[in-house]
């Protein structure tokens, strides 16, 4: 019997830990420090389909912002294909690995046209092409006409603007999606569309996903692999599947009790 290559994770953590010190409510108070991220570590294989979910406060954040080298942590390492992920040039890795926000008003400059935002990242990451030709192509990938491409983000609705900031993320053919609670500022009806969409995008271009959400009905929908946080420490990890089947840790349970139920 022969065994097949070892495969290299596409992204790893090691030991992320994060703290913060808290301001003095007096000056003779001794400093406090609150531990955000608490020896966290993950992985994500080539196609893979990561949830990280837990409640407000419970690090998922601050995990996420430390998995895009948006933050220094204080220990741990993230590596993308055995590459550390770190220094100062992260232009190679913003290519690969790109983040869609909770609101897409954060990422979409409401000064600029839709065309603007969507081609800012093959700007700046100096990628060469028609950006004008990707944009509308982007636009026709995410459901939506590629003359959207000369009005502006207060002219769409919250789902169209959503439509347009995945485009945005797109935009350099990354390998890995990450989602900031990506459909939370939706309505139920609109939140469908969108989570078929990310569905249907992952598949056509052969994306990674990491999705960080407090709703673990919406990660059961687009993840294979699920991480529970609670307070800054990974409780549970494992198959989507098998956790929510027979969760083990108290807090997954609780999780879980609070989905709601549809009626029958």
């Amino acid at each position: 019997m022969t065994t097949g290559t070892p495969v290299t994770p596409l992204l790893t953590a090691t030991g992320l830990t994060r703290s913060y010190r808290l301001p003095r409510r007096v000056p003779w108070e001794r400093p406090q420090v609150r531990h955000a991220v608490r020896d966290v570590g993950l992985t994500l294989p080539e196609g893979g389909h990561l949830g990280i979910v837990g409640e407000s406060g419970s690090g998922k954040s601050t995990l996420l912002r430390l998995l895009l080298a948006l933050e220094r942590a204080d220990a741990g390492t993230v590596r993308y294909r055995d590459r550390a992920v770190a220094g100062r040039d992260l232009r190679w890795f913003r290519r690969e690995v790109q983040v869609v926000l909770q609101d897409p008003l954060d990422s979409l400059d409401p000064r600029g046209s839709v065309r603007d935002s969507i081609a800012e990242p093959l700007e700046c990451l100096r990628i060469p092409g028609d950006h004008d030709a990707r944009v509308a192509e982007l636009l026709t990938a995410v459901g939506l006409e590629p003359d959207a491409a000369q009005r502006y983000p207060h002219e769409f609705s919250g789902g169209q603007r959503q439509r347009i900031a995945i485009a945005r993320a797109l935009a350099p053919q990354p390998a890995v999606l990450v989602g900031d609670e990506p459909f939370s500022a939706l309505d139920a009806s609109v939140r469908a569309q969108i989570i078929d969409l990310v569905r249907d995008l992952a598949a056509r271009f052969g994306l990674s996903l990491i999705l960080v959400s407090h709703d673990i009905g919406v990660v059961q929908q687009l993840c294979d692999e699920l991480l529970v946080l609670k307070d800054g420490a990974v409780v549970e990890s494992g198959s989507t599947a098998a956790i929510l089947d027979a969760p083990e840790h108290p807090y997954t349970q609780a999780l879980l009790r609070a989905v709601p139920a549809l009626p029958t």
